[in-house]
């Protein structure tokens, strides 16, 4: 079986009998190992001592006196992140009820970087034996900001982290025919070069196109379904769409803010202008497996799902919407 995302940790971690995953001494070791927490030559004895000691006993308790107690104004704020974050992984049996714990909470204390870390780590976990390089590329999206890529009518999506400090168009495989000349160049995924995702899926180099009926779509609504799955334990059906035509929106969920934003203003009535309708990327509808799961004022009606782009053509999903936003009665934490 095609391994994926090694990068992500997620040998280091064990499973518990509800496969959900555990936190190790090697997983926590391996944040503690970072350049960002590795002490410079002038750090402070406390910073090196801290240091020392936790990559010998991640788990030990550490006292806020301790870290107001380093020297650097930034050490000490990358220390009390990556406790934070520990200490969250600590106090629950799996990193799936930590991560629910979070987003229910609404809590915000952690930067996104270990958020984005932990949805990598855990959406691996539920992607487990997925064969399909397709799903896993539109996976990406949870947890990687994207770029719109323009190339005719297609929608093209692109790595933000590897497109966007090269060059604001970057050349697609699809297009080099063209002569354009740029150092960022990708390649569009499709049926021709999918084998070759499961070597380069850590370099995040592969381009996804989310045109309307095509394979994209219908791979990001798996990705969802199995996300859905394995943190809340609920069976749904997700279904892409190609508009949002005489629906009774009933319920909706945006996967990003600005969706939620153009959801809400067509919750109240209001008649999207045309700049604002080309910033929906793509509509999917959601039907429970056993309608009775859902809020009464609900009952049948199938949800819908928006998801859409900023002003500046960047994609930032929040796949936590996905697990608070849906009108679930009855919901506890399955791991």
């Amino acid at each position: 079986m095609n391994d994926f995302w090694i990068a992500c940790g997620h040998h280091l971690l064990d499973r518990d009998e509800g496969g959900g995953l555990c936190v190790t001494d090697e997983f926590l070791k391996a944040y503690f190992a970072r350049p960002e927490l590795m002490p410079p030559a002038d750090a402070c004895p406390i910073e090196r001592r801290l240091h020392r000691e936790l990559l010998a006993d991640p788990r030990q308790a550490v006292g806020a006196d301790e870290i107001a107690a380093i020297s650097d104004a930034d050490a000490r704020e990358n220390w009390q992140f990556v406790l934070a974050f520990r200490d969250l992984l600590l106090r629950h049996p799996t990193l799936e009820a930590a991560y629910l714990a979070s987003v229910r909470s609404g809590a915000n204390g952690l930067p996104p970087l270990f958020v984005n870390q932990l949805v990598h780590v855990i959406l691996r976990n539920a992607l487990d034996g997925c064969d399909d390089p397709f799903v896993l590329r539109a996976a990406e999206l949870f947890f990687r900001v994207q770029r719109i890529l323009p190339h005719e009518q297609a929608l093209l999506l692109g790595d933000e982290e590897i497109v966007g400090g090269r060059s604001p168009t970057p050349v697609l495989s699809l297009m080099s025919m063209l002569g354009a000349t740029t150092d960022a160049v990708l390649d569009v995924l499709n049926e021709e070069n999918a084998g070759a995702y499961w070597q380069r899926s850590d370099q995040f180099d592969m381009a996804l196109d989310l045109t309307a009926g095509g394979r994209g779509p219908a791979a990001l609504a798996q990705a969802m379904t199995r996300w859905i799955s394995h943190l809340l334990g609920l069976d749904v059906t997700i279904e892409p769409l190609r508009a949002l035509q005489e629906a009774k929106l009933t319920w909706y969920v945006g996967l990003d803010a600005d969706a939620t934003g153009l959801g809400d203003r067509l919750w109240h009535g209001e008649e999207l202008d045309q700049r604002s309708a080309d910033r929906v990327l793509a509509l999917f509808r959601l039907t429970f497996a056993d309608s009775s799961r859902a809020h009464d004022d609900v009952g049948d009606e199938p949800i819908y799902l928006i998801l859409s782009m900023t002003e500046d053509q960047k994609l930032r999903m929040k796949p936590q919407n996905l697990l608070t936003g849906l009108p679930v009665k009855g919901l506890e934490m399955v791991t």
